[in-house]
């Protein structure tokens, strides 16, 4: 694939997709961490009923603390590997109330050092927190980067790696929510949505649905 075939990809996604942006609700850097270390594994709409919930009496570090485990895993029960989590999310609290004066970092490796916090999440706030242009590499950005032909490879790491340098820079800001709203309601995993797909003449998809 051509570097004129990806900039024609993004212009009509960003085009189709006016709005690329989270589904995670949050009003804060710190509810928007938490949601995407509990986002692990669920989805996106549940994770946000549970938050409801919770940042309703809780959305500090110093609040969630408070909590304890057993505290939080009631407001969290819904969510798969909830107990984890739970113990993750309570560790990050007191990692950011004693290390960071309760503030997320801005940094990778700062958010890493964070329990729950991986590469993906630390891409993800990295991006949608503090508008560095990095790209988190979940099921749905790694299916369209190995079925649309933008970027293959055989871990996440390096579809990753590989997007880095093929997104053209002036969509590099939105290419992370650009291909996973796309992967989510058009370029779904088992019947991708061919008919309706903004880009189908333009991706290297050999199974394309009708």
């Amino acid at each position: 694939m051509n570097a004129e075939k990806r900039t024609e990809i993004f212009r009509r996604l960003a085009i189709a997709i006016p709005e690329p942006k989270t589904e995670l609700n949050h009003t804060s850097v710190f509810e928007l961490l938490i949601a995407v270390i509990l986002s692990a594994q669920s989805t996106d709409k549940g994770v946000n009923l549970a938050t409801a919930k919770l940042y309703a009496v809780a959305n500090t570090p110093a609040a969630i603390f408070a909590l304890g485990v057993e505290g939080l895993e009631r407001y969290i029960k819904t969510i798969g590997l909830y107990h984890s989590k739970a113990k993750n999310v309570i560790a990050t609290c007191q990692i950011l109330v004693e290390r960071f004066d309760s503030v997320v970092p801005n940094t990778r490796e700062a958010l890493e050092s964070l329990p729950g916090v991986g590469r993906k999440t630390a891409n993800v706030i990295l991006n949608t927190a503090f508008g560095q242009p990095t790209i988190a590499v979940d099921t749905h950005i790694f299916r369209i980067g190995n079925r649309v032909g933008l970027a293959r490879g055989k871990t996440p790491l390096a579809v990753e790696l590989k997007l880095m340098k093929a997104v053209p820079k002036e969509f590099m800001q939105d290419a992370h929510h650009l291909m996973i709203l796309h992967g989510r309601y058009t370029c779904i995993a088992r019947q991708p949505k061919c008919g309706v797909c903004v880009i189908r003449d333009l991706c290297e998809y050999k199974a394309k649905a009708a």
